[in-house]
C-alpha cells in the first residue's frame, strides 16, 4: 500500500484498486473506490479537497 495521496483527475497511474481519503490522507464517510487500468484517469472524489490513496 502506498501512502502517497493523489489529486482526482491525475492520469498515468499504476493500474490497481484505489481509494478515496481526505485531504491529509485522513478517512472518510462512505469512501469511493476506483480500479483503474493502464493510462486511465483518476475519477472525481465526492468532496472537494479529497484525494486518492492505492490500496
Amino acid at each position: 500500500m502506498s501512502d502517497e495521496l493523489i489529486k482526482p483527475g491525475t492520469d498515468n497511474q499504476p493500474p490497481g484498486k484505489y481509494e478515496e481519503v481526505g485531504p491529509r490522507g485522513g478517512k472518510v464517510k462512505n469512501p469511493h473506490k476506483a480500479t483503474i487500468d493502464p493510462g486511465d484517469r483518476l475519477p472525481p472524489t465526492s468532496e472537494k479537497g479529497n484525494k486518492w490513496k492505492k490500496k
